[in-house]
């Protein structure tokens, strides 16, 4: 299935996906592979409904499968789609009672992106929540903040958070 996905013959990755269903076959990770190919070809909505999938279909979701979409969604600049997935989906919330915790990987995507967008109201919030159960931010999410920042003319919240990330031992490069 892989390699058809990565020769670009999705419909065939597909149809093999549905056969091996019939056969009682796919795991997490079949759903995963299909559900990047389907980002990498802009085909969102087809990547969110075979999240939707799993979950109907009671497949315990791991932090990868979300944080998949994610990336994919934030690498293709579809900062929007991926807000509406993380609205939809209520993603943060739902990984913990899915059997999986958000890791730094999704916090930082989900960050990076929301700073992206100029939504720094909501990224307190995550970055808060992210200190708070015990993971470090590192150096990305503060980078993803303070250019968030500069880019909104808040400078001096910039400065703030630049010297809130070397009060905590990191080392920034800043252009």
């Amino acid at each position: 299935m892989r390699a058809f996905c990565f020769n670009g013959e999705l419909s065939v990755a597909y149809s093999l996906f549905n056969q091996m269903f019939k056969r009682d076959v796919p795991d997490v990770e079949s759903y995963r592979i299909l559900m990047q190919r389907y980002c990498r070809k802009s085909q969102v909505n087809k990547a969110v409904d075979l999240l939707e999938d799993m979950l109907i279909k009671g497949f315990m979701l791991d932090t990868l499968s979300y944080t998949t979409l994610l990336n994919n969604l934030y690498r293709k600049k579809k900062l929007r789609d991926a807000y509406k997935l993380l609205c939809r989906m209520k993603v943060l919330e739902d990984m913990p009672s899915n059997g999986c915790i958000p890791n730094l990987v999704s916090y930082r995507t989900l960050v990076s992106g929301l700073c992206d967008q100029g939504m720094l109201d909501k990224v307190k919030n995550y970055v808060e929540e992210m200190i708070s159960k015990g993971f470090a931010p590192h150096f990305s999410i503060f980078h993803a903040l303070i250019k968030g920042l500069c880019n909104v003319g808040k400078v001096e919240n910039a400065c703030s958070v630049l010297h809130r990330a070397q009060a905590s031992f990191l080392h920034m490069e800043v252009c």
